[in-house]
């Protein structure tokens, strides 16, 4: 914990600890979680340490005892601790008694949500502002206030910075790695979940060749909204016998279970006159490390561009895919931060689209879109200027998301702000 990161989420948590009984981080394994409860735990009961899972399957009741906050982690192994606790809180709801970690939803359900008294709270891989690239600049907070901000601020980072970060990977214990040690770790991480997840979920993968061969197709489909008959077609190019439908949504389903992909819903508002919107969702991985790894992609190839995998159509180079990857797994940080949700917006003849919808509780937005450019023209906010036609006082503030060097806002009003400069 020496080179513990600080994490946007931790003022979420700690807020939340004041007042509420029982709160539980999920994410996908080795993003932290388990660093950051421990931080503010006095008591521990590691599930995936076989000498206390022993002596707990013995004694469950020592789950809920001992000086609070006790932390559970991986509590999924334990299914029934979340029913254990629950009924803890039952009894007594003071504030700061339990904090539980998850990197996966368990294949045995708790017998009750839990809702009213656990609450969930969702950590990602770092993003680009909590990796310490740059000192950010632009608040997203400032964005959805609906004041249209001054922006400003300068950035050193540049599209090489940004290639390396999506290969580095926000896990906090990989990206200080050297880089064949941190293949090493993405390659095991991977294997893991082939290997071992989908069983540990109850999913028996009879074929783990498919499932690794649709996973990297999937990779493939970062950043776009192609049908998954695409991405089961890409996976098996030139074969006739390709898995069942029900095969790839199941695969789908249980990385979901693993918060290995989070994809981006589609913005389906329903209090303007805007029509014609598709619903299918944007592809993503957890983290553009994932992607770039299944790809068998560094930093040097993907500016290259030389890239030739699975064939997925896509609009743009495969590191403008995975640029857009980072920026939304940033975002969707940043929102989180500022109790609002993250969608895309795109016409169903796909004339018009919007990269990320960032939508207040009260349905008014930021619209962003993301550019892997450092110069911005009037083509690049086209676009966000028909948003903006289309919902009016709605549209809180519109930005473009690039590699360059400054934050600053056009004639038009429209934002400009390098990736690295844009926090919560």
């Amino acid at each position: 914990m020496e080179n513990y990161l600080p994490r946007i989420v931790e003022l979420e948590l700690d807020e939340l600890l004041t007042g509420l009984p029982a709160i539980s981080i999920e994410g996908p394994r080795a993003v932290g979680k388990t660093e950051t409860a421990l931080r503010r735990a006095r008591t521990v009961h590691r599930l995936d340490d076989a000498l206390q899972m022993e002596i707990l399957r013995a004694e469950p009741e020592r789950l809920v005892t001992g000086e609070p906050p006790v932390l559970i982690d991986e509590w999924q192994r334990m299914p029934y601790s979340w029913d254990l606790v629950r009924r803890e809180v039952d009894r007594d709801p003071a504030a700061s008694r339990f904090l539980l970690t998850g990197s996966a939803a368990p294949a045995e359900a708790p017998t009750h949500t839990g809702a009213g008294r656990i609450i969930t709270v969702r950590m990602r891989p770092l993003s680009l502002a909590e990796r310490d690239v740059t000192e950010p600049t632009v608040s997203l907070g400032g964005l959805l206030n609906g004041r249209r901000p001054r922006l400003e601020g300068a950035s050193g980072v540049g599209l090489g910075d940004y290639a390396n970060e999506i290969v580095r990977s926000g896990f906090p214990a990989m990206r200080t790695l050297p880089p064949r040690l941190l293949r090493v770790q993405l390659d095991s991480y991977l294997e893991r979940i082939v290997e071992h997840d989908f069983n540990d979920l109850g999913r028996r993968v009879r074929d783990r060749r498919s499932l690794q061969r649709w996973l990297t197709a999937f990779a493939a489909a970062s950043s776009t909204t192609a049908s998954y008959d695409t991405i089961r077609d890409a996976a098996t190019p030139g074969e006739s016998d390709k898995p069942a439908r029900s095969t790839t949504i199941g695969y789908r389903r249980v990385l979901e279970q693993l918060w290995i992909i989070e994809e981006v819903p589609a913005w389906l508002p329903t209090t303007n006159r805007l029509r014609r919107q598709a619903a299918s969702p944007v592809h993503q991985l957890a983290d553009p490390a994932l992607a770039a790894r299944l790809l068998g992609v560094g930093a040097d190839a993907l500016i290259d561009g030389g890239y030739a995998g699975p064939a997925i159509p896509r609009d743009g180079t495969l590191l403008g895919a995975l640029f857009e990857s980072l920026v939304t797994l940033s975002v969707r940080v940043y929102a989180q931060a500022n109790e609002a949700r993250v969608s895309h917006l795109r016409t169903r003849a796909g004339e018009r689209e919007v990269d990320l919808i960032v939508e207040r509780a009260d349905g008014r937005v930021v619209a962003l879109e993301v550019k892997l450019s450092a110069l911005i023209d009037d083509r690049d906010v086209r676009h966000l200027h028909w948003l903006a036609e289309r919902i009016g006082p709605d549209l809180l503030d519109a930005a473009v998301i690039t590699t360059g060097p400054e934050a600053y806002r056009r004639a038009d009003g429209i934002g400009v702000i390098p990736a690295a400069l844009l926090t919560a």
